[in-house]
Parts: structure tokens; sequence; C-alpha cells
């Protein structure tokens, strides 16, 4: 189910250890960026105070794909309250009472009106059907992340994130309440990198996202600014 009328944000991957380059980064593309992401690289590196000095002012989407015990990710969940994050990842094949560990942290933690976006990660989309045949997944990438979809929203999610490629089922699964969040997004003409399953901007919005993730296209690029603002001028075409 294809949906020309949605209107998908652009939310930029801050893929450094550099706290100076992530600021930067966040000054380029502030006016035309909806979300910033901040992941593991830069909370390894940086720690969680960077994290709160690099979001200052911008609606942060804080990448942990947090995957433990229910207690520990409920606890997790918790610890990162005063970031106040926009969008909080967790792996989905941690399992339901994993994920509504989560739901319950997230609503007891954060004030009313200000609890973060929590979304269910599915299927990397740095693995294909062959990778995931390694880990025991035989049907592939299009019904694993059909399985974890359903089972998130179920689980009190709010969203997921998944490859453009499986944007298609999941609305006609799912319909248009869940947030989706697609990563592997590649303008036409940029290297793929380590991503397997990718589509454009444009095909990502046709296909039904919310919002797509951008990041070397736009923090490799000469002119960070404008990588960004051609992204957001083709998704708004």
């Amino acid at each position: 189910m294809s949906n020309t009328n949605r209107r998908t944000g652009l939310i930029v991957s801050l893929d450094t250890q550099d706290p100076a380059q992530a600021r930067q980064w966040v000054r380029d593309v502030a006016p035309v960026s909806g979300i910033i992401k901040l992941g593991l690289e830069f909370t390894y590196a940086a720690g969680f105070q960077a994290v709160a000095d690099v979001a200052a002012g911008s609606p942060l989407f804080l990448d942990l794909k947090l995957h433990d015990i229910p207690n520990t990710v409920g606890a997790a969940v918790r610890s990162l309250s005063h970031l106040r994050p926009r969008m909080l990842t967790l792996h989905a094949s941690g399992g339901r009472v994993m994920m509504e560990a989560a739901r319950a942290a997230c609503d007891e933690a954060f004030p009313e009106g200000q609890r973060p976006l929590l979304l269910g990660v599915t299927v990397l989309t740095s693995l294909d059907d062959q990778g995931l045949a390694e880990t025991g997944i035989m049907d592939g990438a299009r019904a694993q992340v059909r399985r974890l979809a359903k089972l998130a929203v179920q689980s009190g999610m709010d969203g997921l994130v998944c490859s453009a490629h499986e944007l298609d089922v999941l609305r006609n699964d799912l319909g248009s309440d869940p947030v989706i969040v697609t990563p592997g997004i590649r303008p036409a003409g940029a290297a793929k990198g380590d991503q397997k399953r990718v589509m454009t901007p444009a095909q990502a919005r046709d296909a039904g996202a919310d919002w797509i993730v951008v990041g070397r296209p736009i923090t490799q690029a000469a002119d960070a600014a404008a990588a960004a603002a051609a992204i957001m001028a083709e998704l708004e075409s």
C-alpha cells in the first residue's frame, strides 16, 4: 500500500565519535532536518553528557537498540529519561516481555506528554536473506520483519524500524498507525556502503515511510547542508 500523499520527514544520522563534528553537522542540517540521530558509536565514544550537549535544542532520535532481559531494559529506559529523546529504539527480537517492560518504564519515568516514541527494530538493513539464514531464520527478511513488527505493535511499541523494502507489507498488515522509520536510504547514485536493502528517499516516501534516516550521503558530502536540502526537496516533490 503506497501513499504518495504521506509527508515524510528526514532524520540525519550523525555517525562520528567527535562532539565538535557532531555539533557542526547539527548546525548544518538543523534548518531542514526534523530530527538528529545519535547512536552507539557517538554515545560509547563521547558519553551521555555529550549526547545531551549535541542534541540541545534539537529533537533527538536516540538509537541505542536496547536488547537484554526485561528488567535490565526497563532500567535502561528509566536511566535515559533525563535525555528526553523524541525516539528511542530497542530490538523487537528481545521479545514481548522485554518490550512491555520498556513501555512500562517509559510511561513511568517520563512526564506526561514527554515520553519518547518507542520503536521496535525489526531486521537490520545490513542483513539480507542469506545473513538471516546464518542466524537460523530460514524464511527470509520479509517474513521476519512481518513477524517482529506485529509482535512489537502488540507489545506496546509506538512504531517500527525497517527497511523500505518491507514498508508496503507492513502498511498492509498494520495500517497507518505505527510510526515507521526507515534506514538504508541512499539517493540515486550514492554508494550503498554496508547496507544491503536500500531505496531512494522518494521510493521510501511512496512506500509509506513516516521518517527516513540518512547518514553518510549527507555527512560525508562536500556540503552537508546542501545534501540534506536536496533530499528534503526530493521528499517534498
